[in-house]
């Protein structure tokens, strides 16, 4: 039996074993990858980048049969470009509408700031500068006050008592407050109608003895170690 190194042996196809090997011939494919980017695409570069392949697409002879076919992708595009025509209409109406409206609040903004000067400069010949103000339904400005004043008392509720001819009333605790002055005030009241009605130490007062079905208002101040705080935004109730 012949080595199979033999140079005189042969193999099945009749090379011998010293015969050059014939070179191997092999059909390599050649791969392409399509880049559509269209994460990076804004909503108007898509279109004219679809228009674009739609019409490398026509007639191009090395797609006969594209997917989707021609007239699926034709009503898609065509779909597409009239939404984006609507939604950049809306975009430029929605743009200035916004102009306008911020034109609009400027010049209102000036109108009620002149406004503003025009009420404090009424307020400050009036009785009461903070109730004159606060009837043109602005807020007024917390004035500042001397250490050891407490501020203004804030958030008074007044709601009907347990018994006939009585209210209960209660607010914010005031810091640096050693006692509250709570007044009252028949309907309507004025800026001599208020009398000293009770002094309490805690942020809330029983007050009895008004008549059943009146309008009472009531206001409430703090006092401190260096003297009296503003009196609270005045409220009315009707007695039990």
């Amino acid at each position: 039996m012949a080595d199979y190194d033999d140079p005189s042996s042969t193999y099945d196809s009749g090379l011998t074993y010293a015969d050059p090997v014939p070179p191997q011939l092999f059909n390599i494919m050649k791969k392409a990858k399509v880049k559509l980017d269209l994460f990076n695409k804004t909503d108007n570069d898509l279109l004219p980048f679809a228009e674009g392949h739609e019409t490398a697409m026509t007639g191009n002879p090395n797609f006969t049969t594209p997917l989707p076919p021609v007239t699926e992708f034709t009503s898609v595009r065509a779909a597409y470009a009239a939404a984006l025509g609507t939604f950049n209409t809306a975009q430029a109406a929605a743009k200035l509408a916004t102009t306008n409206k911020d034109t609009a609040r400027a010049a209102l903004e000036s109108a009620l700031t002149q406004r503003g000067n025009y009420v404090e400069l009424t307020a400050a010949s009036a009785a009461d500068p903070v109730a004159t103000i606060q009837s043109a339904n602005f807020s007024s400005r917390a004035n500042k006050t001397p250490a050891g004043v407490p501020p203004q008392v804030m958030n008074l509720a007044v709601t009907a008592g347990d018994h006939d001819g009585e209210l209960n009333a209660q607010w914010d605790p005031v810091p640096g407050a050693k006692t509250y002055e709570v007044q009252t005030s028949p309907d309507p009241f004025t800026a001599t109608s208020w009398s000293k009605t009770k002094s309490v130490t805690k942020s809330s007062a029983v007050l009895p003895g008004f008549t059943s079905g009146a309008r009472i208002w009531v206001r409430v101040r703090a006092i401190g170690t260096g003297g009296e705080g503003n009196f609270s935004s005045e409220i009315s109730k009707i007695v039990p």
